[in-house]
């Protein structure tokens, strides 16, 4: 068993090592205000989004992403499943309209047949197999078969005792699916679908799974979670997943199968019995994710072995059921204004964009407030801010705390610098929020730059870098909130300190 373990890795690479993992974008269209098909397509060009996934295959959506080089994946709806399964007629009627009256010019490279069918629908389980084999089988009849590959996607629930992985294996009973299956993804070349959902596993834990292992948070060695039987050890859930299905696969005696996540992400917004559901958690579980797909880690198990992955989801949808959490899956609104924007620096481009342009920086809640105070000090000295409005008796000096202080003088700094990436972080501290700092109570007549204001008009922020020989670089005035001896040192070490803060 150990020398099989220790080959896995090398069998698996050889089949998909050459690949470069990607991250794609789950298009939902739960939505009372659902956008265009050539406004979707616009926003995903705009945000360097190559690879989709559509819950059908809508004709208006598949027209829009012609000629765009947009990688598609379009799925067969579970209520079409028992007709396709049953019906090699069916099967190449569904295949020759939504799949040959399209490509070449949109860009099909897979077919989803259903969606979490066994759990989801399990009375279609049967003829599961028979409806891949049936989709491969008109895709051969057209020459197809070698472009478009065929799976279908599970629920990770299918995959009992998933900790430690190497002892995980898929529910037994449906192995007379499950069997087929694997064996069917092996002779085409395809790959097991599997949506993996850490929000879900932490929330389900009853707090055996912390928050940081869910999010990709960093972790130190003595909390990672070790696999006795490998000595593997996983930070994070979504890993630890995957390898789960790695091995369970494995235990079926099926070892060169890649796995691609169909559906991942973090809600930003839940009722109160989902209080991780944040704008925060998500915007750090989507860009830790991406982060971690992209750089091809890999898994423990695999390291450097692609697993690609589509983000759940585009939009917000308003139609889902409740909680309300369903609701707020999306990176965007309908109206394509970001949800949040994703900290993706050095991370590559996709969903590096914001498409409204209007983005602010702002101290990040809960914050050190020394730390806080440190990076003010170093904005309205080294980093040349004109923080004389915060001044008391000038126009931004209420609200009298660190935080709006603070907020005032990144968003400064920010917007002088052109919103460059890496100028708003300032060691921790900061984020990029899409909400106007302006728009709260307490701010009077204080104009943040890069806000529209009260009238409108927006705040050219790029002249608010004061002249080299501009007084109010030298010492200590209320905005710093110590003493002049203090402020002075902290404005010395700074310098040095440019790098760590930007």
């Amino acid at each position: 068993m150990a020398i099989l373990l220790l080959l896995l890795p090398l069998l698996v690479s050889a089949v998909y090592g050459d690949e470069k993992a990607f991250i794609g974008v789950n298009i939902g269209t739960d939505l009372s205000d659902m956008p265009s098909p050539t406004q979707v397509v616009a926003l995903l060009k705009a945000q360097n989004v190559w690879h989709v996934r559509l819950y059908d295959a809508d004709r208006a959506m598949l027209l829009a992403l012609a000629n765009t080089g947009i990688q598609v994946t379009i799925s067969v709806p579970n209520e079409q499943l028992l007709g396709i399964g049953q019906s090699n007629a069916t099967a190449a009627n569904w295949v020759a309209r939504n799949v040959i009256a399209h490509v070449p010019a949109t860009n099909i490279t897979a077919i989803a047949v259903g969606s979490e069918v066994l759990t989801a629908l399990p009375n279609a389980a049967p003829v599961l197999v028979s409806a891949l084999k049936l989709i491969h089988s008109a895709l051969v009849a057209s020459n197809l078969d070698s472009q478009i590959k065929v799976s279908t996607p599970h629920s990770s629930s299918i995959i009992l005792d998933s900790f430690p992985p190497s002892q995980a294996f898929f529910n037994r009973s449906w192995d007379p699916v499950m069997v087929p299956l694997l064996k069917f993804l092996q002779s085409t070349g395809s790959y097991l679908m599997l949506n993996v959902y850490p929000y879900y596993d932490y929330m389900q834990s009853n707090d055996v799974i912390p928050l940081d292992y869910a999010l990709f948070r960093p972790l130190p060695p003595n909390k990672e979670a070790v696999d006795a039987n490998t000595l593997l050890h996983y930070t994070n859930v979504f890993d630890a997943i995957v390898d789960a299905a790695y091995f369970s696969m494995s235990y079926l005696n099926i070892t060169n199968v890649p796995i691609v996540v169909t559906e991942s992400g973090w809600p930003s917004k839940g009722d109160s019995s989902e209080p991780d559901a944040t704008v925060d958690n998500a915007n750090t579980y989507n860009s830790n994710l991406i982060k971690h797909v992209i750089n091809n880690t890999g898994t423990p198990k695999h390291p450097g072995i692609a697993v690609s992955t589509y983000i759940y989801e585009l939009y917000n949808e308003d139609l889902r059921p409740s909680p309300l959490s369903e609701k707020n899956w999306g990176l965007f609104d309908a109206n394509g204004t970001p949800v949040y924007i994703l900290h993706l620096t050095a991370a590559g481009t996709v969903f590096a964009n914001d498409t409204t342009n209007q983005t602010f920086c702002v101290a990040k809640d809960g914050a050190d407030p020394k730390m806080l105070q440190a990076a003010l000090d170093w904005a309205c000295g080294p980093g040349k801010v004109d923080c004389s409005p915060l001044l008391q008796g000038q126009p931004c000096y209420e609200p009298d705390n660190v935080v709006s202080h603070s907020t005032y003088a990144f968003n400064a700094y920010f917007q002088q610098m052109g919103k460059s990436t890496g100028t708003c972080d300032f060691k921790g501290v900061a984020t990029i929020s899409t909400t106007d700092p302006m728009i709260g109570a307490g701010h009077g007549s204080c104009i943040f730059p890069g806000s529209f204001g009260k009238n409108g008009t927006i705040t050219n922020g790029t002249s608010l870098a004061p002249s080299s020989n501009d007084t109010s670089l030298g010492c200590p005035t209320p905005y710093f909130y110590r003493s002049c001896s203090f402020t002075t040192s902290v404005i010395i070490s700074a310098f040095l300190m440019t790098a760590v803060f930007l």
